[in-house]
């Protein structure tokens, strides 16, 4: 079996777990997750934030963004240009989204592009991940292309049920950590 097909199976697998986690957990979880994001030393010191906009049974990241920007932080959201392919757009306030591509809230596409450079934290959505940094992504690639041009800090949120001990990795497949749950921080 190719590791492509592996990870189509475990996709599967993962979303029908995802979406069946109880909602209190997936509040509690998000909050802790956030709670612990926002102590991080490496948010503390970037005065340039990337965050995915959680949706649905996603993390809800939306605390996050309003922290960001209430401490004055540049905060920038990706915008989806086309398959598999995104950019990064600062964004001023929560108001500046609208429902982008599969209905992800996103900037405006006149909003100022972000280059990977600028980024003082790179906070990384998942579908699952193991302990090491190995992400399952939902498929698009997105983050994967986006990796390859980043150096900066990063950190990967995942709940503790959807941590895996093994996630199929291909050679362009590039780990986040530290993974971030709601009990802590892993590969750090």
């Amino acid at each position: 079996m190719t590791t492509a097909e592996e990870k189509r199976i475990l996709r599967k697998k993962l979303r029908a777990l995802e979406q069946s986690l109880p909602v209190d957990y997936r509040e509690r979880s998000a909050r802790a997750i956030v709670a612990a994001l926002l102590s991080m030393e490496a948010y503390q010191k970037a005065e340039c934030v990337c965050c995915f906009v959680g949706m649905g049974p996603e993390i809800d990241t939306y605390p996050l963004l309003r922290d960001a920007l209430s401490l004055g932080k540049r905060l920038c959201v990706p915008l989806c240009m086309g398959r598999g392919v995104m950019d990064m757009r600062l964004v001023a306030s929560l108001g500046d989204l609208s429902p982008g591509m599969m209905g992800i809230p996103e900037p405006s596409a006149d909003a100022p592009i972000v280059a990977p450079s600028e980024i003082g934290l790179l906070v990384t959505p998942c579908l699952a991940a193991d302990r090491r940094g190995r992400r399952l992504g939902r498929g698009g690639g997105y983050y994967d292309r986006f990796l390859t041009q980043y150096q900066g800090a990063a950190v990967l949120l995942c709940r503790e049920r959807l941590l895996q001990d093994s996630v199929p990795a291909d050679a362009h497949d590039i780990p986040v950590t530290p993974v971030l749950s709601e009990r802590g921080f892993y590969a750090v």
